[in-house]
């Protein structure tokens, strides 16, 4: 039995077994009891924390989604250059993707698609994570021509992503988030307001 921790430090530590859980097992294969026994507790006391399997996979979507939004926005902030910008991201993506492989299967691997509220979340991160890379095109476009950009910005790291993780292919962020940076950044110079 883990040691009695406050309340807001046993919800943490149960979202970081969580993940692991639910990345490994994906959504359906993962149960509470699962969850519980690795975080050492009881499924009471996971219940006091999380009412339902989907009520904890959803904030547990929601908690990672705001920590990748999170280490992208941080990255970015100094950047004086669309380019700069671009590479700044990227190389957040990929550095948070390799940091943390359970997260990013969590949230793209094939485990939480069947369950429509667990794929509702997780598209509402990917139009959040393009809500917060649209402003950063530094190009000039429209609005609306931007948010289609940066949902293709999000698609393609999300792609490049999904191959790394899926192959098991240990893979130097720095390394790929300049080669995908340099595409998009290639991509984003060549386009024209419509």
């Amino acid at each position: 039995m883990a040691p009695r921790l406050p309340a807001s430090a046993r919800r943490e530590q149960i979202l970081d077994v969580a993940v692991q859980v639910f990345a490994r097992n994906g959504f359906h294969g993962a149960s509470m009891n699962d969850v519980a026994d690795a975080a050492g507790v009881t499924k009471p006391v996971l219940y006091q924390h999380f009412d339902s399997k989907q009520g904890l996979y959803l904030a547990l979507v929601d908690e990672v989604g705001k920590r990748l939004i999170a280490a992208i926005t941080k990255a970015t902030a100094g950047a004086t250059t669309g380019r700069e910008m671009t590479e700044l991201g990227f190389r957040a993506y990929f550095r948070f993707v390799a940091g943390d492989r359970d997260a990013f299967l969590l949230l793209y691997g094939t485990g939480a698609s069947r369950d429509e509220e667990a794929t509702a979340a997780v598209r509402r991160l990917t139009v959040d994570a393009a809500a917060a890379i649209s402003p950063l095109i530094a190009i000039d476009v429209d609005a609306q021509h931007r948010r289609v950009l940066a949902q293709g910005i999000v698609g393609m790291a999300e792609g490049v992503s999904r191959h790394l993780v899926e192959t098991g292919r240990e893979f130097d962020p720095d390394v790929v988030s300049r080669q995908v940076a340099e595409l998009a950044w290639a991509g984003l110079r060549a386009v024209h307001p419509a």
